[in-house]
């Protein structure tokens, strides 16, 4: 490869990740209410191919009680991974039904995917401890409402 042709293409990558994180910090969320033993939560909803790419990477600070909460459709199995993420979360995989069928939890800049036991619809991430906290656990059943939600 010519020696110009190679640092163009450094040049390129390095450029092209500048600008995918300059963007990543500017995509908006909608918000979604999920209901946990009664109580109800607003949390950030990632739905679009751009807003689950992004999740909650390069954010410094989470509200005790707030969370990110992630739509697949179709259902699927999903892996999850903390590139960029400073935050300690953790992670309920959730069925269409809203059953939690795995609570896991994640480690700031881990590269290792995080995968769900089987195809869910939903993710949520939380503050790790959170569903501890709370007292909730895989088995429980959590209501999603996203009907404001375009």
């Amino acid at each position: 490869m010519e020696k110009h042709a190679f640092f163009a293409i450094v040049f390129v990558l390095v450029f092209g990740v500048g600008l995918s994180q300059v963007n990543a910090q500017n995509i908006k969320f909608d918000t979604a209410t999920v209901i946990i033993a009664g109580k109800r939560y607003q949390v950030e909803l990632a739905q679009s191919p751009e807003q689950r790419a992004q999740g909650l990477m390069f954010r410094k600070t989470l509200c005790e009680d707030c969370g990110m909460l992630f739509h697949f459709s179709p259902i699927r199995q999903v892996g999850m991974w903390m590139k960029n993420t400073y935050l300690p979360l953790d992670i309920a995989f959730i069925s269409s039904e809203g059953v939690i069928s795995d609570i896991k939890t994640m480690q700031p800049h881990d590269l290792n995917t995080t995968m769900s036991s089987g195809k869910v619809a939903y993710a949520l991430e939380m503050n790790q401890g959170w569903f501890k906290e709370h007292a909730v656990k895989e088995g429980d059943t959590i209501n999603i409402d996203m009907s404001g939600v375009k």
